[in-house]
């Protein structure tokens, strides 16, 4: 047992201070056994992606995009109420509502305002997360982006690691070793566009309908146009229904299967695109999977997610990412099998995630600070098989859908909590009335849209008729 030898781990690097980072550092810290935890951050505020960039890049999307392999994110220098700063373009966009009510989402050590609408807008958990995150900023270094990791090679058992970073304002760049990396970098960098046969010569015939929901802002962009939405997700859901209040009646949205979620007022739910159809086969259309065409569409908006990308680890070997469909080489979403002085935090898609990297984290900690053991390599890497074998060796790795989030969020508590002895910190384990919520939250989500504007008035899931009974 124990992959890790004892007393190598003493200084740390958290790679982001997204609502993931936050809570590992806070983990981390309540340890009192490390010598330095160092946060870099490449936005000149925390919160990751719920940060709100205005300014959408003057870019074409024309065709499929299927490769992880980006560069570097490069931030774009804008005025706003005569200041000058640096903007990294986020997903976020301008009137987003969270698909997670409040009372479940939150960290366990801070709830939203009680007077907040059950579904927070995106100003309040912006806000949420800087008030959190007040107990770790002196740990962070904003506007300084981590251009490599790289594994050093040793004699010793201790793995170390070089950091290379550079000050985005000043441009000085720095080399830093440490003993472990917790990569919390978020993973809607890198949009995905699936290749469906001919989308790449109608992205060019027709130029400016092709986009993706990251670069999506505001509803009155596709007033009166015929829009299809591909997929059903969280985000196709969501826009889709913003849209659909503006645009032409209904909203297509093409996915190939049955959201999880239920479908707002608004939106038709129609079978998987197959092809993009050639001018000489009608204006602007589609053909479904049953045979049904679609043609004379205003906008194509892809809420197909996004790849997992990191550009600051090209050299790491085995190597962990091939398609972008997933992270290889991991244990239990977090652990990099071959050194698991490496560690992910909020992989998993389909789930709640401030409580997760709470539950993640505090694993990560125990393990670094050696009041946690690791099954020995080959048991995780038995457990990624199987794991391949259960779900699958590309997006459906990282899926966990309910009960499964639920089930792993509370494996990773009792792992935490099963240590001779405890630090200042107690992750959260989810009871009955969280496991209800979840399990009720697409249809509160749908009840609670269709109030219109009365939904903002709206605290409680009491008062939409949905009552756990203890």
């Amino acid at each position: 047992m124990g992959s890790i030898p004892t007393r190598v781990i003493r200084n740390i690097v958290i790679v982001g201070a997204g609502p993931a980072g936050i809570a590992t550092a806070k983990y981390l810290m309540a340890e009192k056994c490390f010598d330095a935890i160092d946060i870099f951050e490449q936005q000149d505020t925390v919160g990751g992606a719920w940060n709100y960039s205005e300014n959408v890049p003057n870019e074409t999307h024309c065709g499929s995009q299927v490769d992880p392999f980006q560069p570097l994110e490069q931030p774009k220098v804008v005025v706003h109420a005569e200041k000058t700063r640096l903007e990294f373009f986020t997903p976020m966009y301008e009137r987003l509502e969270t698909n997670i009510p409040k009372s479940i989402m939150t960290f366990s050590d801070k709830d939203f305002p009680a007077d907040s609408q059950l579904f927070p807008q995106r100003e309040l958990v912006s806000k949420y997360l800087e008030d959190y995150s007040d107990d770790v900023r002196h740990l962070i270094n904003f506007q300084t982006q981590v251009q490599e990791i790289s594994l050093q090679s040793s004699i010793s058992e201790k793995d170390s690691w070089l950091v290379l970073t550079k000050d985005l304002v000043t441009g000085e760049t720095k080399r830093m070793v440490y003993d472990a990396v917790a990569v919390a970098n978020g993973h809607y960098t890198v949009p995905y566009v699936p290749n469906i046969a001919g989308i790449n010569a109608w992205g060019k015939a027709y130029p400016g309908i092709l986009s993706h929901s990251k670069f999506y802002r505001r509803p009155e962009e596709f007033r009166g146009k015929k829009v299809v939405i591909v997929g059903n997700n969280a985000s196709g859901t969501d826009i889709g229904h913003q849209i659909s209040l503006l645009c032409k009646s209904p909203v297509i949205c093409s996915a190939k299967s049955e959201s999880m979620l239920l479908l707002p007022t608004g939106l038709e739910q129609v079978n998987e695109i197959v092809e993009f159809l050639a001018p000489q086969h009608g204006a602007r259309a589609v053909r479904l999977s049953d045979g049904r065409v679609e043609d004379n569409i205003d906008a194509v908006i892809f809420c197909t997610g996004y790849l997992y990308s990191l550009p600051f680890m090209p050299s790491l070997q085995p190597q962990i990412i091939t398609n972008g469909f997933r992270i290889k080489h991991v244990f239990q979403h977090v652990f990099y099998i071959d050194h698991p002085s490496l560690a992910f935090l909020a992989l998993p898609m389909k789930v709640v995630p401030f409580p997760l990297s709470e539950d993640q984290a505090s694993v990560i900690s125990g393990v670094w600070s050696e009041r946690l053991k690791l099954p020995s390599k080959a048991e995780m890497c038995s457990w990624e098989d199987e794991r391949i074998k259960n779900a699958d060796d590309g997006k459906g790795f990282h899926a966990l859908p309910f009960p499964q989030d639920l089930e792993y969020q509370n494996m990773l508590y009792d792992w935490a909590t099963s240590a001779a002895y405890s630090t200042g910190k107690t992750p959260p384990r989810w009871g009955e009335r969280e496991k209800w919520t979840r399990k009720q939250f697409p249809a509160i989500k749908k009840a609670f849209a269709e109030k219109g504007k009365k939904r903002h008035g709206i605290k409680d899931m009491n008062e939409l008729g949905f009552v756990f009974e203890t």
